[in-house]
């Protein structure tokens, strides 16, 4: 039988593949310069979207089966309502930014509405008293969240350069909202954080001898500075016990201390005090700006040193 005329044109193997859903969602949330956690957020959000639906492309489905998962989580689920809204957004930011389809049907979604709650605050006994079940780094970051007013993440994440002891101000790149701002560095922990940075820096100079002392730098600084990973102004304030291989350079990195670390001991450290109230290591910024405004302070300072515009603190 002839064939020749059927015979099919033979497919290239090096014919580069069309990059998978989730790793278009990766690249339009980078190029949107989202946070690395927002990133995986709304990775996850959406993965539990499409295995929700049995793994239907989002593609086929439309605002009936966004509707029926958002429902799922608040009916089944129990989320709050600030957790169903942040699936809606990872939800739509697929659909509007990946997939780039019209949504008429965006205006029937409605968000959840969020309740409106005091947040907990401490006294500033209290303060003291669950400072004190504290020691070492976990000390000293806790002291800084109620001193300086910072986010957990904005001070595991203060680089060396970022603390002026002469000024005494700590400034924080690239806070919620990839905001910089300029806030108080307490003078009562001062000689404590000094101290501590002579030892980072004695651990920094032993990780060079070892070629190690990388450090993850931010946005394309590494391409545009190819050393500065190792340079101590970029290092954190806060390093990690341990060093980790980054794969795709080789290069021996060291991580900032990770918050869930600080989260255990301070919620150890309320227990341990007695303290009656469920305070988080957030509370101690909402203690800081309690205490400022009680002191005198006026709204609009607070506002800048929190580094937000308006509204209780975040």
């Amino acid at each position: 039988m002839d064939t020749g005329s059927r015979i099919a044109t033979p497919i290239p193997l090096d014919r580069p593949q069309p990059p998978r859903l989730l790793d278009r969602v990766r690249l339009a949330v980078r190029a949107h310069h989202y946070s690395p956690r927002t990133e995986e957020a709304y990775i996850a959000w959406i993965k539990r979207f499409i295995f929700f639906h049995d793994k239907r492309h989002p593609a086929e489905m439309g605002a009936d089966e966004v509707t029926r998962f958002l429902s799922s989580l608040a009916l089944h689920g129990h989320v709050s309502a600030s957790t169903q809204n942040q699936a809606l957004s990872a939800i739509l930011f697929l659909y509007q930014e990946v997939l780039r389809q019209d949504l008429p049907w965006l205006d029937g979604i409605v968000r959840a509405k969020r309740s409106v709650r005091l947040p907990v605050v401490l006294t500033r006994d209290e303060v003291q008293a669950v400072l004190s079940q504290l020691r070492g780094t976990s000390r000293l970051i806790a002291t800084l969240l109620y001193g300086a007013g910072l986010r957990l993440l904005e001070c595991a994440r203060l680089r060396v350069k970022d603390v002026d002891f002469a000024t005494n101000q700590i400034l924080v790149r690239g806070g919620k909202g990839d905001k910089d701002r300029a806030t108080l560095l307490p003078a009562s922990v001062k000689a404590d954080l000094a101290r501590h940075l002579d030892a980072a820096r004695r651990q920094h100079e032993a990780d060079l001898r070892h070629n190690a002392g990388w450090v993850a730098l931010p946005g394309a600084l590494d391409r545009k500075y190819p050393n500065a990973g190792r340079e101590w102004a970029w290092q954190w304030v806060f390093p990690a016990t341990r060093i980790y291989v980054d794969r795709e350079t080789g290069k021996h990195h060291r991580h900032h201390y990770h918050e869930s670390a600080i989260q255990r001991v301070v919620k150890e450290a309320v227990r341990r005090s007695g303290i009656s109230k469920p305070a988080t290591c957030h509370t101690f910024r909402h203690s800081f700006a309690t205490h400022l405004l009680e002191d005198g302070y006026d709204i609009r300072t607070v506002q800048v040193l929190l580094g937000h515009k308006d509204g209780p603190p975040p």
